[in-house]
């Protein structure tokens, strides 16, 4: 492939000649940005959506090149220009291939606001993407729907419907959320301080997510177990909200902005040497705040200051010497990343690190690992065709390890796993990598996690 480089002075003439650009002017993609992608190809080999289609404009080369043909006034917002937008996960693992340092995380983000404020969307596509916001960044409205939910799985109608194939009349969006649905258990509640067990080392505020929060509470109480074993001691404030990562990567900045900036007004308050997620895809976000809030005076400088103290709690665990006692958990566990932790995040060595440490503990690697499992926000929810054929695809490449568990470190990962074993027929668990390490620091039998 041959790469035609132009002077600055040639490309700033060829701007200053073309036709308006069709984005607005708040917080358009950058060009700079955009002219730093040399169409090598590099990023077709970890691309989901090139790979499932082997299409171009569904590549992020050629989304990038779509932009600049918006940025020159050429394209306009098209439903078509639009999907293939849509159709990306925003996995970022382009990022992690580039050799030219293309930030597509930003161009992406960019882009996905531009369209919610310029692109009118049909009226099902509306309201479908308003009923998940209003419901998935609500964790007091997902409290409303734990018992009605729990009744629907303990009472048998859901495996009745399953297996009369019922649910297929529905909907596909109803079909996708329904299969995602996690079994739930008993809601564990986190006291607002869990005291560090021993000296207390650090100080440290945990972020509870929304769908973790009342989904999957587990997870949070393993994590404020696993700090407290470790000498940490632990602020839950329960005033927190949403920290706005959904609506971010969906194109919805505004009100993201304003999630973070209640997110930043809790953790403040709290006073906490770190803030600890255990959900990459608010990690990845609220490590960002500084660039999302770059223009907001109050809270600039507050944002790239809070966002310094954000760590995943596999990053901040592997830098924190170990004080408690790992005890013996023979299992076989196949590692799957979190694409907002691998690619977004760049934290790919530490959670394999606390997972060797365990004893009896055999990990093992997933091939393709840099691939996407389909989960990617709503991405599952809004797109659950193309998010069906990757879990698919992942979970065909898990199944020949004979794992006797999955780890990863993402609650969109965890249910889209699960749902793609439940369709494939392979009975395998699927938990947080820290309900591992929480098994082993309580010295829990192996079946607690299976």
């Amino acid at each position: 492939m041959t790469t035609i480089n132009q002077s600055p002075v040639k490309m700033a003439s060829r701007y200053r000649s073309s036709p308006p650009s069709v984005f607005d002017a708040h917080h358009p993609p950058s060009i700079e940005i955009v002219n730093k992608c040399v169409h090598c190809g590099f990023c077709l080999q970890t691309c989901p959506t090139y790979l499932l289609w082997g299409e171009e404009m569904d590549s992020p080369r050629g989304r990038i090149h779509l932009i600049r043909t918006a940025i020159e006034g050429v394209t306009p917002i098209t439903p078509r220009w639009v999907e293939h937008f849509d159709t990306c996960l925003g996995c970022m693992a382009c990022m992690t291939e580039c050799p030219s340092g293309v930030d597509y995380g930003k161009l992406i983000e960019a882009t996905r606001a531009q369209i919610e404020r310029l692109h009118e969307r049909s009226f099902i596509e509306k309201l479908h993407r308003r009923f998940l916001f209003s419901m998935l960044t609500r964790p007091e409205r997902l409290r409303l729907l734990r018992m009605p939910l729990r009744a629907y799985q303990k009472s048998g109608i859901q495996t009745l419907l399953r297996k009369t194939g019922v649910l297929k009349l529905l909907p596909r969006q109803f079909q996708a959320m329904e299969a995602l649905m996690p079994t739930l258990t008993k809601r564990e509640a986190i006291e607002e301080v869990t005291p560090a067990r021993g000296a207390a080392r650090r100080r440290v505020g945990l972020l509870l997510g929304c769908v973790q929060r009342e989904f999957l509470p587990h997870v949070n109480a393993a994590t404020a177990r696993v700090l407290a074993a470790e000498g940490c001691e632990v602020v839950t404030p329960q005033e927190q909200s949403c920290c706005g990562a959904l609506l971010l990567h969906a194109g919805e900045e505004q009100a993201a902005a304003e999630m973070a900036k209640r997110t930043i007004d809790v953790f403040e308050r709290a006073q906490v040497d770190a803030v600890v997620i255990n959900a990459a895809g608010c990690g990845s976000t609220m490590k960002e705040y500084g660039y999302l809030l770059r223009d907001d005076p109050e809270y600039a400088e507050r944002a790239r200051l809070f966002s310094a103290k954000c760590k995943d709690v596999s990053e901040f665990l592997a830098e924190l010497e170990p004080q408690a006692v790992r005890q013996r958990l023979p299992l076989r566990v196949a590692y799957q990343d979190a694409c907002h932790l691998q690619h977004a995040q760049g934290v790919r060595l530490q959670p394999r690190s606390l997972l060797a440490r365990i004893p009896g503990l055999e990990l093992m690697e997933i091939p393709e690992t840099a691939i996407c499992c389909g989960s990617a926000g709503i991405y599952n929810l809004v797109q659950p065709e193309a998010a069906n054929a990757l879990g698919d695809h992942k979970a065909r490449l898990i199944a020949p390890l004979e794992a006797d568990v999955v780890a990863t470190g993402n609650p969109g990962c965890l249910l889209q796993l699960s749902s793609a074993f439940a369709r494939s027929g392979k009975r395998i668990s699927v938990v947080h990598t820290i309900q591992l390490l929480d098994a082993s620091i309580r010295g829990a039998k192996p079946d607690s996690v299976l």
